[in-house]
């Protein structure tokens, strides 16, 4: 093999490289957006996160952050505040259902004071946070009429 063969090889061998590096980034990072429905999973949750480790060697992980909001949790106040909220929705002539979404609002942080809290009291609507989000407008009257008799 000749001088201009192997400085040729080596050339490519460093453009080779070069274009690895620019296949394997340097640094990647992630967020993650997990939604719990008790306290005790988001402490858990939390270890297994802290506890990743890279399976290279060369690289390593730097875990930050944590739970940001409480879950809303289902107590006795709570239940206690709904069924409340159930019987006046039938005097007024609807039917008002108990449901858990696993969202996030400012009603986790009242629930987990222990204050009881019921989250989607609002206006009925169809397309929660995409471009056709709507209000089904039947349901502005009642609604409002409810959220009104609990304030009595």
């Amino acid at each position: 093999m000749d001088r201009s063969q192997a400085r040729a090889d080596g050339e490519r061998r460093t453009d080779r490289r070069r274009l690895e590096d620019q296949r394997d980034p340097a640094e990647a990072w992630a967020e993650v957006d997990g939604r719990i429905v008790r306290s005790a999973d988001g402490r858990r949750l939390e270890r297994k996160f802290t506890a990743l480790k890279a399976a290279d060697k060369r690289c390593t992980i730097s875990v930050t952050g944590g739970i940001n909001r409480p879950p809303m949790e289902r107590t006795r106040g709570t239940v206690k505040l709904y069924r409340q909220a159930r019987e006046l929705a039938a005097e007024l002539g609807f039917v008002l259902e108990e449901a858990a979404t696993g969202g996030g609002s400012d009603g986790n942080f009242t629930s987990a004071l222990g204050i009881p809290t019921l989250d989607g009291m609002g206006a009925v609507g169809e397309g929660a946070h995409a471009r056709h989000e709507s209000i089904v407008l039947e349901h502005i009257a009642p609604r409002t009429a409810l959220l009104a008799s609990m304030l009595v």
